[in-house]
C-alpha cells in the first residue's frame, strides 16, 4: 500500500520531555501520517507560564513551512495555544485546531441537561479566563489542576526524564477528585497534550467518557484525508 502523504502538520513546543506513546508529539499516536515541526523557544515554561505573544510570528512562520509542505490542516501540542488559534487560521489559509479545549462546548451538547464538562489542566492557575472565552468553554465547567506534582513540574520545567507510573497516579487522584467534589461532572477533557497516554485510567477511575487532543484530531483528520468506501 502506498503511503499517503501527511495532511495534518503539528506545530510543536520547544520541548526535551519524553513523548511516550499516546503523547500527540510521538509518531506512533497515530493511524496516519503527521508532520512534524518545532517552533524554536516555544517552551512549556514560556507558554503556558509567561506571555505567548512574542512566539505568535514564529507559530505562524512555522505553520506556513508545513502548509506549504502539503498539510491541509494544522494542529499544536498545547492547550494554551487556543490563544492564538484565530490568529494562526487567518495568517496560514486552512483550519487550525490548536487546543483540545476548542471541544469543550460540543461536548457539553452531548451529556444530559443536569451534567456538566470538567476540564483536567495542567496548570489551572494560569488558565485564564481569556483561553476559556477564546476556545469557548461553557460557563458551568468546572476544572482542576495539576500544580505542585511531579506530572507538571516534569512538563513546564521541559524535564529530561518523566516518572510514568507516578504521573498516571497523579492524574487519576486529580481527575477522581474533580468528580467526587463535582459529582454532576458527565464527562472530562484532557486541556494539556501529554496526558492523553493516562485517559484509558482515568476513564476507568472516574466512570466517566474522557476527551483529549487525540480524539479531537483523530476527527479533524478525517475531514483532511476521508476514508475511502466505493472504489472508482
Amino acid at each position: 500500500m502506498t503511503q499517503q502523504p501527511a495532511r495534518l502538520g503539528i506545530l510543536m513546543l520547544d520541548t526535551r520531555f519524553p513523548r511516550i506513546p499516546g503523547d500527540v508529539g510521538n509518531p506512533a499516536s497515530w493511524r496516519f501520517p503527521v508532520r512534524y515541526a518545532v517552533v524554536p523557544g516555544a517552551t512549556p515554561q514560556a507558554i503556558v507560564c509567561d506571555d505567548p505573544e512574542p512566539f505568535v510570528q514564529a507559530f505562524i512562520d512555522t505553520g506556513r513551512q508545513l502548509v506549504a509542505e502539503g498539510c491541509t490542516g494544522i494542529a499544536t501540542t498545547c492547550g494554551f495555544l487556543a490563544l492564538i488559534r484565530p490568529r494562526l487560521a487567518a495568517s496560514l489559509g486552512v483550519p487550525v485546531a490548536a487546543s483540545a479545549l476548542e471541544q469543550a462546548a460540543q461536548i457539553a451538547q452531548l451529556l444530559p441537561p443536569e451534567r456538566s464538562l470538567g476540564i483536567l489542566t495542567i496548570s489551572k492557575t494560569s488558565l485564564s479566563a481569556a483561553h476559556l472565552a477564546a476556545a469557548g468553554v461553557p460557563g458551568r465547567t468546572v476544572i482542576a489542576g495539576m500544580e505542585g506534582g511531579s506530572f507538571a513540574r516534569t512538563i513546564l520545567g521541559n524535564a529530561p526524564t518523566l516518572d510514568v507510573a507516578v504521573a498516571r497516579r497523579e492524574m487519576v487522584e486529580v481527575a477522581s477528585g474533580l468528580c467526587d467534589r463535582h459529582t454532576h461532572v458527565g464527562a472530562i477533557l484532557l486541556e494539556c497534550t501529554n496526558m492523553v497516554p493516562y485517559a484509558p485510567q482515568i476513564a476507568e477511575a472516574t466512570g466517566r467518557p474522557v476527551f483529549s487532543i487525540h480524539s479531537y484530531l483523530n476527527w479533524f483528520h478525517d475531514s483532511l484525508a476521508p476514508a475511502t468506501f466505493l472504489e472508482g
